[in-house]
């Protein structure tokens, strides 16, 4: 069946043929929603983007063809430019400064700037063998949280000990799933609780929370009074379409309503909803700057499995609770089985076996722990397939290795440069442990100072071993917060392999 948000168009390598990719992409986009200054945008974005593609991607004296690929997103546009040509990596052109001159300016790089000036989102992904594609992805204009209230209303809420007093009777409530209107109140909810520091910052827009719940990319249940007073939301965030394991995030309760066991009671209404796809995991991220997440992650059922060092700002706010901000914040990996997990073959990097066992029996599974047959990797591929993710605003970035190609550690060295010039502060990295080759890697990539994080079971990539590299950041590991047993001993092993710290 057709796919009306969808279109394909391929194009020779001849720059003459860029007016009638534009043509097409704008009217695309048109039909998508978009208007006015947004097409002009877009345009400008596929100019550069081409351009970059035929300019590099190609010798100039060779004949071929790429693909442009619109595709319909939650409240948005992406196009994908994807080619099978010579290997070029974007990350090596040099930063543009605007800052400088025009005259004094160096001009490489003008065009990846352009890209990321005029989109929302700018990414590039290495496929190996099957090319490169660069994502070019545009929001349409949406009302922030702020376009609703007058500031009065937005007002953070003091902390509880400060002046705001929670409600001590017990009141009635219902859970349920969110419905549309109930948007902007998970807005207001998260700006109340967290001021602008959330990690991710769709939650500041309604039309997009309620777009996301539609297309099953989130799962939001909120908490009601009778009176129809807003108390706390709780959501399942699907990291791509497909996953088959979900992110339990968004989750706040009103200050003044806490204490009336709502975070229970979201979380039990949440778990228990039928899912779009089928849902093998759920995994969550408390923060380890204090304990009360943990405490409430654990009674999920969800168990400590790994700790990602230093992954948001120390600016992140937690209204109503005191804790520690004097350092970039880590977090609890938590992680639970939505239905009892089929073994496994695991090939455990031999340094890390141990405690791999560990962190799978805390959790719940038991895999077959297997060395490979061959005595060393065996590379089936050239180039490596490596996705790389980045969040700007957290100053954080993941890699996953989908495939390991025999250039895989002068990629990871590429990529990493890359991040740490762009200051990225924390870096983590996805191996699949059910690849044979991760037994042999882990040891060379690690040093690259790579380090041991935990494990994140079920991801679309397999069982992923994850490794953690910190960028100049200075880390007190007293000031970590590790509240279960399991997470004490996680954070003792991460300290001692730690090459910060050697």
């Amino acid at each position: 069946m057709a796919n009306p948000g969808y279109l394909k168009l391929t194009i020779p390598n001849d720059i003459t043929y860029l007016p009638i990719a534009q043509k097409c992409v704008r009217e695309t986009a048109s039909m998508f929603g978009f208007a006015g200054e947004d097409i002009y945008k877009i345009e400008l974005a596929l100019e550069e983007g081409i351009t970059n593609i035929i300019k590099h991607a190609f010798e100039s004296h060779e004949m071929n063809t790429f693909d442009i690929i619109c595709e319909k997103i939650p409240l948005g546009m992406k196009i994908i430019l994807k080619e099978k040509g010579i290997p070029y990596d974007p990350k090596q052109v040099p930063e543009y400064n605007p800052g400088q001159s025009v005259n004094d300016a160096e001009t490489t790089g003008l065009g990846t700037f352009l890209l990321k000036k005029s989109m929302d989102e700018v990414l590039f992904n290495n496929l190996g063998n099957e090319g490169k594609e660069t994502h070019l992805i545009k929001f349409l204009p949406a009302k922030n949280i702020k376009d609703y209230f007058p500031p009065a209303e937005l007002t953070l809420e003091m902390p509880i000990q400060e002046g705001v007093k929670p409600i001590i009777e017990k009141i009635e409530y219902d859970v349920r799933p969110m419905q549309p209107h109930e948007s902007i109140e998970i807005s207001k909810g998260a700006y109340k609780s967290h001021g602008y520091t959330f990690f991710d910052e769709h939650i500041y827009y309604p039309d997009q929370i309620v777009e996301m719940n539609k297309t099953g990319e989130l799962v939001s249940v909120v908490a009601i009074t009778k009176d129809r007073r807003f108390m706390g939301h709780a959501a399942l965030h699907y990291p791509e379409p497909g996953s088959p394991v979900a992110e339990y995030t968004f989750v706040f309760v009103n200050p003044e309503y806490r204490g009336q066991g709502c975070l229970t009671r979201l979380t039990d209404c949440l778990f228990s909803l039928p899912q779009k796809n089928k849902l093998l995991g759920i995994y969550s991220y408390s923060v380890a700057n204090h304990p009360f997440t943990q405490k409430t992650i654990l009674k999920c059922g969800l168990n400590d499995c790994g700790i990602q060092l230093a992954t948001s700002p120390a600016t992140w706010e937690f209204k109503g609770i005191s804790s520690d901000s004097t350092q970039r914040i880590s977090v609890v990996l938590g992680f639970k089985y939505t239905e009892k997990p089929e073994p496994v073959n695991v090939y455990a990097p031999e340094a890390h076996r141990q405690m791999l066992e560990k962190l799978y029996k805390n959790i719940g599974a038991e895999n077959t722990f297997l060395k490979p047959e061959a005595g060393a990797p065996v590379f089936e591929y050239k180039e490596s397939v490596i996705y790389t993710r980045v969040y700007a605003t957290e100053e954080t970035a993941e890699i996953i290795v989908v495939k390991y190609g025999s250039d895989i550690l002068q990629e990871l060295k590429v990529i990493l440069r890359e991040l740490c010039m762009k200051h990225i502060a924390s870096i983590t990295l996805f191996l699949n442990l059910e690849d044979p080759n991760t037994h042999f890697m882990c040891e060379p990539i690690e040093t690259l100072n790579f380090f041991f994080s935990g494990i994140l079971p079920k991801t679309h990539y397999g069982d992923a071993l994850v490794l953690q590299y910190l960028n100049n950041v200075s880390l007190d590991y007293d000031k970590v917060v590790a509240y279960s047993e399991a997470a004490k001993e996680i954070l003792e092993y991460i300290k001692k392999r730690d090459p910060r710290l050697k």
